[in-house]
């Protein structure tokens, strides 16, 4: 791995990444077999498709539970521990979810696995911003969020065994995530800049950071959560209600849209991921969400399969293309001592803020004659202009320092009213 000022990477940052991409894949993958298989779920415990969707709620939910706890442990005792631990979490709670008796049971796993999904995109991101040179911080932040649409897309590709797998099969696939932790143990660096930090660096409370910044804070959760509507308000229905249920497609090509979809995902991260290291991260950013708007209207109507699949790839393109910015925008905004658990808590608290984002969209495709294109495109228009506004107006984080802050450095304004992330 090069950036563009020809820089090379070392063999153990290319494996911090490395581990960090799959690890956000692992998990991406093991959320979106659930956004598959709604129906399948609701006939099998014969409950309505709403009842169901409570289980994307409840995991979007609590994965700021999981960003707390995980990025807690993370800050005090390591990034590269605390991720394999996550691993094997997140992996274990998915394949119980395959064998959940009662609706009540999967609902209660669901929600524990967001726990687990919770903690691990802290923890992977503070490990890799922290150990990557700055001048390629922006492609390795597109490459770790790459890993979101490699997860769905691998879920798109299982979800053509569904008829030989059943739901429950499908879940138990979820286990081989496991398998990642052995790879983290043997070949991935404990984070230098976590190495760097004292005792009494690594005992720094979350909640006192956030007392001292709590405007700063106050807009990062916004953000996240306008961010998580846009993204999982394009995304979550989009495979089950709007390509199964309202446009009646098969099996075969609900998977090769949305393949094609993840593709557009995948280039999107990384690319906008690298255009944030020549513009900045908020330019960037801004541009990825306002891209979208033009495609809405195409995406929300096409009917056949090559344009819905062509849309689909434009649409994630945008979408992945604004996420692709993130790891390295919310590292370098956050303070250095609470960098595991902070950038992972106030993106996971902006997901709680939208976790009810399924059941809300059900409810108004109803009063729309479940017309899901119209709902998600109004979801994603709306969202995506109030993303542009929030990030034009706020901090540009590029080039923060991420190593422990020189002993009796002043914090200073950036003139937005926000202290920066380098002097926290």
């Amino acid at each position: 791995m090069q950036n563009t000022s020809g820089e090379q990477a070392s063999q153990g940052q290319l494996h911090a990444l490395f581990a960090a991409y799959l690890g956000w894949t692992l998990d991406a993958f093991d959320f979106f077999i659930m956004v598959f298989v709604l129906r399948e779920v609701a006939a099998s415990f014969q409950v309505p498709v709403g009842d169901v969707a409570t289980a994307i709620t409840l995991t979007l939910a609590c994965r700021a539970v999981g960003a707390i706890i995980f990025g807690r442990l993370a800050d005090r005792f390591g990034r590269r521990p605390v991720l394999m631990l996550n691993i094997v979490c997140y992996a274990l709670l998915e394949f119980c979810s395959g064998l959940a008796p009662t609706l009540t049971a999967f609902l209660i796993l669901r929600a524990l696995f967001g726990v687990a999904m919770g903690g691990e995109w802290g923890v992977a991101s503070s490990l890799v911003m922290e150990s990557v040179p700055e001048k390629w911080r922006g492609l390795a932040s597109g490459v770790l969020q790459a890993g979101y649409p490699s997860g769905y897309l691998l879920a798109s590709l299982l979800y053509l065994a569904l008829p030989w797998l059943g739901w429950r099969g499908m879940f138990m696939v979820g286990i081989l995530p496991a398998v990642l932790a052995f790879y983290v143990r043997r070949s991935v660096q404990e984070s230098p800049a976590w190495q760097s930090f004292s005792a009494e660096d690594r005992k720094v409370g979350i909640w006192q950071v956030l007392r001292r910044s709590a405007g700063f804070a106050s807009f990062a959760v916004v953000l996240m959560m306008a961010l998580n509507f846009f993204a999982h308000g394009s995304q979550d229905l989009y495979p089950s209600e709007f390509l199964g249920a309202q446009h009646k497609l098969s099996t075969d090509m609900i998977s090769a849209i949305m393949i094609v979809a993840n593709i557009g995902g995948l280039i999107g991260g990384i690319a906008f991921g690298m255009l944030s290291q020549r513009i900045g991260r908020k330019w960037a950013m801004t541009l990825a969400v306002l891209l979208a708007l033009p495609v809405l209207p195409f995406w929300a109507s096409a009917s056949t399969p090559l344009m819905l699949g062509f849309t689909a790839f434009l649409m994630l393109v945008c979408v992945q293309g604004a996420w692709g910015i993130v790891p390295a925008y919310l590292n370098e905004l956050s303070p250095p001592s609470v960098r595991a658990t902070f950038p992972g808590f106030v993106y996971q608290a902006g997901n709680f803020l939208a976790a009810a984002n399924a059941n809300i969209q059900i409810w108004i495709a109803g009063h729309f004659a479940n017309n899901y294109g119209l709902t998600m495109a109004l979801t994603a228009g709306v969202m995506a202009i109030f993303v542009a506004l929030l990030v034009a107006s706020g901090p540009e984080p590029k080039g923060a320092r991420m190593a422990a802050k020189p002993r009796g450095t002043a914090p200073k304004n950036d003139g937005t009213g926000i202290l920066t992330a380098s002097v926290l």
